[in-house]
């Protein structure tokens, strides 16, 4: 991920239509020369407006890493070298914090762990197994759920070392990344600064999720 650099002058006015015909053509024509003659598409309709609404964001979740759109290749079977969406994420703990997107798809919002060393994600499993953390964990996924949110996240197939198959709580004891997640897709909204609203009420939304998993991951 990159530093933030500052955001363009005049405020986050959502992401123009631009940007979703750029990742769409991207998709199709994953190549350097693609990239090269449409550079400017990128900074102006993508990356502008993302730096924008990060640093709207800011004031209340912290700096956001803009993550670069280029690829790392070096053993991976893909080798297109560009991403096919933008993202931006703020970091409230160890690879757990606030995400944003914008791609072909439209725009995507979430929350949550990407990844957990063993000792986190123990105390994290440790913590849901426990009557009175895993109850509220419950709690706070359901309310969103309710609202739209998507769980997901990296799983196992079978129990975790140590825990019983019939735990009330084994669907989330499987988890080895946890995210909730919530796609605007097309909506005409994503293309005006009312976009900004929405992201910041999801982000205070999905907040008890990212505060749970940081107050129960360990030091």
């Amino acid at each position: 991920m990159d530093g933030t650099p500052a955001a363009p002058p005049g405020g986050f006015t959502g992401f123009p239509v631009a940007a979703l015909d750029f990742y769409d053509d991207l998709e199709m024509d994953n190549t350097r020369s693609f990239w090269t003659g449409h550079k400017e598409v990128y900074e102006a309709a993508v990356k502008e407006p993302m730096l924008a609404l990060v640093a709207a964001l800011a004031p209340e979740f912290g700096t956001a890493k803009v993550f670069r759109p280029y690829r790392d290749v070096r053993f991976a079977k893909d080798k297109t070298p560009y991403k096919t969406h933008q993202g931006a994420f703020v970091e409230a703990g160890p690879s757990t914090g606030w995400y944003v997107q914008v791609g072909a798809a439209g725009v995507r919002v979430g929350v949550g762990f990407y990844e957990a060393s063993p000792q986190r994600l123990a105390a994290i499993r440790s913590a849901v197994a426990e009557d009175r953390r895993g109850r509220r964990l419950q709690r706070i996924i359901a309310t969103l759920v309710r609202q739209g949110w998507e769980l997901g996240g990296d799983r196992l197939k079978t129990a975790p070392r140590g825990y019983d198959g019939d735990h009330p709580r084994i669907d989330l004891l499987r988890h080895r990344s946890m995210t909730l997640g919530r796609s605007y897709g097309f909506e005409p909204v994503i293309h005006g600064p009312e976009l900004l609203e929405r992201v910041r009420g999801d982000w205070r939304a999905g907040r008890p999720f990212v505060e749970w998993v940081c107050a129960n991951a360990g030091a």
